[in-house]
């Protein structure tokens, strides 16, 4: 996980996505534990509020899950819960975007298609 410090976005969000993005390759896999937020603070020179901020977040998401006096984990179907959230975020990021785009160019939804295809092939 890497921190930017000079992104507009909060270092607490960062944080977050930093540990989704390790559950959904299998760093951090379905009930394992996380690194705790002393050690993410330590590791990043950060306020241990910021990272707690950050994991909390995953929390409330049913992400992470607390064991009590022992730290954090990946709970059960974690991963599915990230690829759903990140669908719809990428619904809202790209795909509109897109498609008003395509629409102020007067392209048919064959000739955007055809563009994500082409797109998607040369990758």
């Amino acid at each position: 996980m890497k921190l930017n410090f000079e992104d507009e976005r909060p270092i607490f969000l960062q944080i977050a996505e930093g540990i989704e993005q390790s559950i959904l390759v299998g760093a951090y896999p379905e009930e394992e534990q996380v690194p705790s937020t002393t050690e993410i603070s330590l590791t990043y020179k950060i306020n241990p509020a910021t990272a707690l901020k950050g994991i909390n977040r995953l929390v409330e998401e049913g992400i992470l899950y607390k064991r009590r006096g022992v730290g954090m984990f990946v709970a059960k179907g974690a991963v599915q819960r990230v690829k759903e959230k990140r669908k719809g975020a990428f619904y809202e990021q790209y795909v509109t975007p897109l498609t008003h785009e395509a629409k102020r160019l007067s392209l048919t939804l064959s000739e955007t298609t055809g563009l994500i295809e082409r797109s998607y092939n040369e990758q």
